[in-house]
């Protein structure tokens, strides 16, 4: 039966650009799950006799937010429901089902990188029938539902069996409980070179996959190992946890350190990747070899037609703002257009809509391409397992190669974490204001270009996105970049961005903070950030 549950708004379910994301116990509050997938229901009423896709990364809730989903869906008319094996669907999966399977939309029980469990976080973002994030006006029609809403419909029916594939009726809805790996491997087999890729393994070509105990290690295990012939083993932590092992499922130096000492060790294999809690993101490393996100999209632009899926070249190249340049000197070189845009993979999911882009990413260990809308951790990783395959070389000097033809973007992101808000807003304020003086100026021996608050047109929408991050660009390709996120009651997160750009023939070889020291200080000074938050030194380098 289908009942009418009145109810009343909760002031604090504005989804951002990744969806709804809270503290699971947030959500664990009775209504507030029904409350928030109710408004997308009613926000988005073409879901009604379409088919509707749900899956989540495995965190703690994930199958009990998913059973009042498929409730829900039903109350909502939804014709089917297809839902990921054990409640299993990464986020680049459930892109991937939703294309391929027609879908009107999809719900995804996700909160990224975030660490999860009782104590972790939860979210709950809805991605269109394209396969993407929903865009601002879907989320802005969400968010005003939500405080509006004074009741859900919802059924009575029975959990849903998770672990059993086939279908189930609920009321008259067809719920599907599918594998969620098949669609993804066969868009992967049409995508890359897995002949090559075997024929790689077979040759002795060793491995390591950090799935972090999240989302990826069904998909890792699925395609590594039993599709492409990697040693067992290859693929470490590979079960799905609830709370991640107890760890941050954020792959970068500092949450995978196990994987980033490994591979400088002498008992290295000879390639090593990591994803995150939902499966969108990634790194990437060689034996002694670090690839920062920045120099993988380009590299990966680069080689593109190595693999089968990109064999007749890339329409265009898509970076984030404060993500180096280096696809853009790519991009030139191949005679195709780049663009840069704000952060948020929605800006991109419009370019590759229209056929403007085909490669993308983002400097937070984000890639991705047309194939999906969403960034993808292990599509990038088998990316570069085809580009090996190919060029059957080392990481270190596939790399070398690179920078050795295009240059080197000298990049690090410095984050000054749970700074006071009311400093940070106005430091930034201040130094937006002093930014028309600084075209002309020398600093760290350069000479400044430009300095604007980044404001980006989309092309394809006709849409307008301002005070996007300041930026100073110097002449050369040098630049620095601030931006600051969180700015609540509860602090905010500084991110300041410095880039050089070295020409082929100079000295490419450096330490990336070494090499960038002077541009360092200056970006410290300019902002004045030890004197107006109180931090000398960065929480977190990458």
């Amino acid at each position: 039966m289908i009942r009418d549950v009145a109810t009343t708004p909760f002031d604090d379910q504005k989804p951002g650009t990744s969806g709804l994301r809270k503290k699971t116990a947030a959500f664990m509050v009775p209504r507030y799950v029904e409350n928030f997938v109710q408004a997308i229901f009613d926000a988005e009423p073409g879901l009604a006799g379409g088919t509707l896709v749900v899956g989540g990364d495995g965190r703690y809730f994930n199958r009990e937010a998913i059973q009042t989903t498929i409730r829900l869906a039903a109350g909502a008319g939804v014709a089917r429901v297809l839902v990921g094996k054990g409640g299993i669907l990464s986020t680049p999966a459930a892109s991937c089902v939703i294309r391929a399977r027609g879908a009107k939309g999809g719900v995804i029980l996700s909160a990224s990188h975030n660490p999860g469990g009782p104590d972790g976080d939860f979210g709950i973002k809805f991605n269109g029938a394209n396969g993407g994030p929903a865009p601002e006006k879907v989320t802005d029609a969400i968010h005003a539902r939500t405080k509006s809403i004074a009741r859900y419909r919802i059924s009575d029916a029975p959990d849903v069996d998770l672990d059993a594939i086939g279908e189930t009726r609920v009321e008259g809805m067809t719920v599907e409980v599918i594998d969620p790996v098949e669609d993804y491997l066969a868009l992967m087999g049409r995508l890359f070179d897995f002949a090559a890729i075997r024929a790689l393994f077979a040759s002795g070509f060793t491995m390591r996959f950090d799935a972090m105990h999240a989302v990826t290690g069904p998909y890792a295990k699925a395609i590594l190992e039993r599709t492409l012939g990697a040693p067992a083993g290859t693929v470490v932590n590979a079960v799905p946890l609830p709370d991640f092992g107890g760890g941050h499922p954020d792959p970068n130096l500092t949450h995978a350190k196990e994987l980033a000492d490994l591979m400088a060790s002498d008992k290295s294999p000879d390639f090593g990747a990591a994803s995150d809690g939902d499966g969108d993101r990634n790194m990437v490393i060689g034996r002694g070899q670090f690839v920062t996100p920045s120099d993988s999209l380009a590299i990966l632009a680069a080689n593109a037609t190595l693999a089968p899926g990109y064999a007749k070249g890339i329409a265009g190249v898509a970076r984030s703002m404060p993500t180096s340049a280096a696809a853009d000197r790519v991009a030139a070189a191949l005679g195709v257009p780049s663009y840069e845009t704000p952060t948020g993979w929605k800006f991109f999911g419009n370019l590759l809509d229209a056929g403007l882009a085909t490669l993308c990413g983002e400097e937070s260990f984000g890639t991705g391409s047309d194939h999906v809308r969403e960034k993808d951790g292990l599509w990038a990783v088998l990316f570069w397992l085809n580009v090996l395959a190919r060029e059957r070389v080392p990481v270190k000097r596939l790399v070398a190669a690179h920078w050795a033809r295009y240059g080197r973007n000298y990049y690090t992101r410095h984050d000054y974490e749970e700074i006071d808000a009311a400093p940070a807003k106005a430091m930034m304020a201040d130094l937006a204001a002093r930014l028309a003086t600084l075209p002309g100026t020398t600093l760290a021996g350069m000479k400044v270009e430009a300095a604007d608050d980044f404001a980006y047109h989309d092309p394809v929408d006709g849409s307008d996105s301002k005070g996007q991050g300041l930026r100073v660009m110097f002449e050369g390709g040098a630049r620095i970049v601030y931006r600051l996120s969180g700015t609540g009651t509860a602090g905010a997160t500084l991110r300041v961005y410095v880039e050089r750009y070295v020409a082929p023939g100079g000295d490419l070889h450096r330490d990336a903070q070494e090499a960038l020291a002077d541009l360092i200080a200056v970006a410290r000074d300019l902002a004045g950030i030890a004197a107006r938050t109180g931090r000398t030194t960065p929480d977190v380098v990458t």
